[in-house]
Formats: C-alpha cells, sequence, structure tokens
C-alpha cells in the first residue's frame, strides 16, 4: 500500500516504538490519529504530528471503540493501524507464596491479547468500508507480539501467553479478512530502548543484549518503525510475526 494520502491509527502512539512509527509514517505522508492514555504526551505528539489525539485505555473496551470511531471521524478513514499498548509482570507458576494470582494472569493476557483483538476487530470493520487499491487492498493491521511469545523467561508465564495469542491469531484473522483485502501482521521485538529500558548504562544493555548475534545492542524505536513501514509497503507480507531482534534468544534467565 501507498502510504503518501493514507489514514493512519497509532495506538500506543505518545512513546516509544509507536511514536517512532508516527513519526515516520508522518514524513511518508499519512494522516494520523494517536490512540494512548489521557496522562500520555499523545496531545503534544498528535500536535507536532499535525494529527489528532485520542484519549483510550485499551482494557475499556467500550471506551476504546469510542475513542477509535472518533479517530477515524476525524481522520475520514482508515487504511493503518499500528497496536503497541501492553506490559507484563513477572511472577512464576508456582513461587514461594504460592501458585500465580490468577486476575493477575488475567489482567496481563486482558491488556495485551483481548485489548489487541478488540483493536483489530474494530480497525478490520472501519477499513472494509473503503474503497479497494487497484490491487485491492483495503487496510493494513500491524501488532506487537514479543520474543518471549517463543521463549519466554522464567517469571513471563503471563506475558508469554499473551504474546504467543498475538502471533497466534495472525494467519486466523488474515484469512478472516482476506477476501476484504486487509492485511495482519505482528512484529515480534526482543529488547528495545523504550520505557524502562531506556537510557539504561551501556554495560548493563551489553549484558543483556551479549547473547545476540549482532548487533549486540537494544533496538532503537525507528528500527521498528521502519519495519511497520516495509510491512506497509509491502503486499506479500500477510498472516505472519517477523521477530525484530538481532538474532537474539532468550535464555531462562538475564
Amino acid at each position: 500500500m501507498e502510504i503518501s494520502g493514507t489514514k493512519a491509527v497509532i495506538v500506543g502512539g505518545a512513546s516509544g516504538m509507536a511514536r517512532a512509527t508516527a513519526e515516520l509514517l508522518a514524513r511518508r505522508g499519512a494522516a494520523l490519529a494517536i490512540l494512548d492514555l489521557a496522562s500520555s504526551a499523545g496531545a503534544t505528539v498528535a500536535d507536532e504530528l499535525g494529527g489528532t489525539f485520542h484519549p483510550c485505555d485499551v482494557t475499556d473496551y467500550a471506551g476504546t471503540e469510542a475513542a477509535l470511531d472518533a479517530a477515524v471521524e476525524a481522520l475520514g478513514g482508515l487504511h493503518i493501524a499500528v497496536n503497541t499498548a501492553g506490559g507484563g509482570i513477572g511472577v512464576r507458576t508456582l513461587g514461594k507464596d504460592g501458585p500465580h494470582d490468577l486476575a493477575a494472569f488475567q489482567q496481563v493476557i486482558d491488556l495485551n491479547l483481548i485489548a489487541t483483538f478488540n483493536c483489530n476487530r474494530l480497525q478490520a470493520a472501519h477499513m472494509a468500508r473503503n474503497e479497494p487499491t487497484a490491487d485491492g487492498e483495503r487496510g493494513v493491521i500491524i501488532d506487537t507480539a514479543s520474543v518471549a511469545a517463543f521463549e519466554g523467561q522464567i517469571g513471563q508465564v503471563a506475558y508469554t501467553a499473551a504474546k504467543a495469542g498475538i502471533a497466534g491469531m495472525m494467519l486466523t484473522m488474515a484469512r478472516d479478512l482476506g477476501s476484504l483485502g486487509i492485511r495482519c501482521m505482528a512484529i515480534a521485538p526482543s529488547l528495545f530502548s523504550t520505557g524502562l529500558t531506556e537510557g539504561i548504562p551501556a554495560e548493563y544493555e551489553a549484558s543483556l543484549t551479549k547473547d545476540a548475534a549482532f548487533p549486540k545492542r537494544m533496538g532503537r524505536p525507528e528500527e521498528y518503525a521502519r519495519l511497520a513501514v516495509g510491512i506497509v509497503e509491502n503486499p506479500m507480507l500477510n498472516g505472519s510475526t517477523i521477530r525484530l531482534d538481532a538474532g537474539q534468544r532468550f535464555a531462562p534467565k538475564m
């Protein structure tokens, strides 16, 4: 899909990989709507990029639908959706204090997997209204998994389940939406310099990434953005999850 002139919604777009993606899409000529927490820098980012900001807590499913409707109305359509909202906890299946708390497990699933699917189903409904391109394409959905989906570490059982669920949805969702000309892909980053890991000491970064093939460093938000843009522009990318990990495979512990 040619990016210039498209309408894009970036969920989690106030910071990190999603913000970098929003910035790159804007430079390529897309109109943007940023969805993020009301307490985030989303309004500032949207203003800088000439877009609109729509406060959104993705675990409020009805609120997410309302925010997405408002974003699409402001844009006048939807062609590209990038979804990055998520997070995890560090709890073993069975720890010193007993079994993993079930409510905590469910909260991680809700935040990462259920919220992502909620966004996807609603985004697809908006994209389905588009006039197809000459190649029959109506939209592209990009979700964010994690390499933890494939080799989760000790204490990541909830996060692993959620991110593996995102990766597992891709082919089925692509098949569900293929007749409408809507593609679905996921990116599975390893360690990226965002959030809590941004600005950590160089020696700590080196220890975390020592098992990477090359480069032996954390990923940069703009590298996620470049892959996201590549997915949008390449119509043969569909139904898969791409690792973005410098050849790193997580050991049981860092």
